[in-house]
């Protein structure tokens, strides 16, 4: 079920942003054939259309590129919402429906996902081969952590030591058991956001920015620098907020930045990895996503649960040199990763053979460019890059640099836990289908359950 509100306002982007352009796009005509068959949309793109339309070719479509050009409305981003943001990607892609070409449907017909929207796209040549309903905006749940650490990674140098605030160490649920006062290594929040989806962690790392408010306002201009405008994040977990909302569309632009960011996959592929807690007390986190083990190509992604959200899911595979991203919004639960392996099967099967109906754009050109040049982040996750530093979050100590948004972005999260929010993203079983844990060292325990927190 769709999120019925609206964000009653959106992040401002700064002045430099707002005076870049946005990059062009494809020109896909929206008078290409659409029929309905029952209460759902199926927008195709035949062949000859599709030519004079200006739909390109299969396999046409240029690799990503930074570019200044704009088919935009003048006068900055498109505000959330608006039919210039739906159309982002061509103008297709504005469908509520299912939109593919017909082509595919006679060879290989699209399986049937139990999800309001999703995207199937080529991550190289950034070709929307399938979608339904790509720029619907729907709760992000956990997935939302993607852009929280394609954000960050960047600006963090992961040998520094993060001092938890007594607001990270509320996530109780579904967290890594982070305590207030004590310090933690970049590297392993990182490990937590994206292996067991520490709600806690998320919250230190975007409180080491300076405060929890600077933190979520880079995570929201980056989705702007990303051209993601149906994103509007207010937590960096994803747990449920207010108008927080994203699309399958903007969650496959930011999957795309985070395939071009070697520090990301590299978190994110990792099977196992061990978390010191306090001082000679470990834990070790299983990654929870069982597509990079059981599904031939699976190369990486992220799973998200809320009761509001139902389950989210984006699934990264490579196959003889073709990366496939699908992502996937408002599914039926447990069908996540099931519905996401279909899509790719079929992604694979027909990449190549059909025309696309849409396009992933590029990331516009702004200051933070080259932090996200390829190998910058890399460079930046080197051990022993710099030497270990300690950051104490502002939001734990008032007065010390964090603002009023920010503490009352904390009390709210801190209000929203005591009422139970943690019941929203409830433990959901799953058998185990990772390896198992390698051998720990004494007095080392296993964070089995982060297989099952969202």
């Amino acid at each position: 079920m769709m999120l019925g509100g609206r964000a009653a306002t959106v992040i401002t982007v700064g002045a430099a942003l707002a005076t870049l352009s946005v990059q062009a796009t494809a020109p896909i005509n929206a008078t290409a054939a659409t029929r309905v068959s029952g209460s759902v949309g199926v927008a195709l793109v035949r062949g000859a259309e599709a030519r004079a339309a200006g739909v390109p070719p299969p396999g046409s479509l240029p690799a990503p590129a930074v570019s200044a050009s704009s088919n935009a409305p003048p006068g900055g981003a498109p505000a959330l919402g608006s039919l210039a943001a739906r159309e982002v990607g061509g103008s297709l892609m504005a469908s509520n429906g299912v939109v593919v070409d017909p082509v595919a449907q006679h060879e290989r017909p699209l399986p049937d996902i139990p999800a309001s929207a999703w995207v199937i796209a080529n991550a190289d040549t950034g070709q929307v081969l399938a979608a339904k309903d790509p720029h619907g905006e729907f709760g992000p749940a956990s997935t939302l952590k993607v852009l929280t650490a394609v954000t960050l990674i960047p600006l963090l140098n992961p040998d520094a030591m993060v001092v938890a605030s007594k607001f990270a160490a509320s996530q109780e649920e579904f967290d890594i058991g982070l305590r207030a006062g004590h310090a933690y290594k970049v590297t392993d929040l990182f490990n937590a956001l994206l292996l067991i989806s520490a709600n806690d962690a998320a919250v230190a790392l975007t409180e080491a920015t300076g405060s929890f408010a600077k933190g979520m306002a880079l995570i929201n201009a980056e989705a702007r620098h990303l051209q993601a405008y149906d994103v509007d994040a207010k937590l960096p977990n994803g747990l449920p907020a207010g108008g927080q909302v994203t699309s399958a569309y903007d969650q496959a632009l930011i999957a795309r930045q985070a395939l071009a960011m070697p520090a990301f996959m590299h978190y994110d592929g990792t099977l196992h990895a061990a978390f010191e807690l306090k001082p000679h007390d470990f834990v070790t986190l299983t990654n929870q996503n069982y597509l990079l083990t059981k599904y031939p190509g699976g190369i990486g992604g992220k799973i998200g649960w809320t009761v509001s959200s139902e389950a989210t899911y984006v699934g990264l595979a490579r196959r003889n040199g073709v990366t496939l991203i699908a992502t996937i919004l408002h599914c039926t639960s447990l069908q996540e990763i099931t519905a996401a392996e279909r899509l790719l099967d079929w992604g694979f099967a027909m990449n190549g053979k059909v025309s696309p109906v849409g396009v992933l754009v590029p990331p516009l050109i702004s200051a933070t460019a080259k932090a996200h040049a390829p190998g910058a982040d890399a460079k930046r996750h080197a051990r022993g890059a710099r030497a270990p530093e300690t950051v104490t979050l502002a939001a734990s100590r008032p007065g010390s640099g964090g603002n009023a948004t920010g503490y009352a972005l904390a009390a709210t999260g801190v209000a929203m836990a005591a009422l139970g929010i943690g019941s929203l993203a409830r433990t959901r079983r799953r058998r185990p289908l990772l390896p198992a844990a390698p051998p720990m060292a004494p007095g080392t325990r296993s964070r089995t359950r982060g297989r099952h927190r969202y």
